[in-house]
C-alpha cells in the first residue's frame, strides 16, 4: 500500500532526526560540555546536569538514541524478515508508546521540578509523538487488513 510506504518514510525521517538529537545530547552529557542553545531558547545546561538526566548512570539521551536506532532497524527489517513484516507496526507502537509516556514525564519534570526547558528534549518529545501517531495509524490499518 502506497500510503503505508509514505508513513514508513516519514517514520524513518523522524527517527533520523531523533537519533541525531539524542546522539548530540549524549555527546554533551558524556563530555560534560554545554549544549549550544540560542539565547532565550531554553536552558539545556540545567536540564542536562540534573539528577533526572541519567538512570543508574546511563544518560537518558543514550537510551533515546538506542530507541531511535531500534525504530530504524525495525523499519529496515519490516520488508526483509517475516517476523518484522508481521509485527513491525506493533513493535513500533510499543517503543513509541513507552517513549511518549516517558517523554511526557520528563517534560513534566522539566517544567515542575527543574524549572528549565531544553529545546533538544522538546524536539525529541515531538519526534516521538509523531512516530507514535504514525505507528498507531499503521497498527490500526494493519489490524483492519488482517481482519478483512
Amino acid at each position: 500500500m502506497k500510503s503505508d510506504q509514505n508513513l514508513r518514510i516519514v517514520t524513518i525521517i523522524l527517527a533520523i532526526i531523533g537519533l541525531a538529537d539524542s546522539i548530540y545530547l549524549t555527546a554533551i552529557k558524556i563530555t560534560n560540555t554545554a549544549a549550544y542553545c540560542l539565547p532565550g531558547l531554553g536552558d539545556c545546561e540545567t536540564v542536562n546536569t540534573s539528577r533526572f538526566s541519567e538512570i543508574f548512570g546511563v544518560p537518558i539521551a543514550l537510551l533515546g538514541a538506542f530507541a531511535y536506532a531500534m525504530i530504524l532497524l525495525i523499519q529496515y527489517l519490516e520488508n526483509k524478515n517475516a517476523f518484522f513484516t508481521a509485527n513491525g507496526s506493533l513493535l513500533l507502537f510499543g517503543i513509541s508508546l513507552v517513549g511518549v509516556l516517558y517523554s511526557a514525564y520528563l517534560t513534566y519534570v522539566e517544567i515542575a521540578v527543574i524549572h528549565a526547558i531544553c529545546p533538544y528534549c522538546v524536539i525529541s518529545a515531538f519526534v516521538l509523538l509523531g512516530i507514535f501517531v504514525i505507528s498507531t495509524i499503521r497498527l490500526f490499518r494493519n489490524q483492519g487488513s488482517q481482519n478483512s
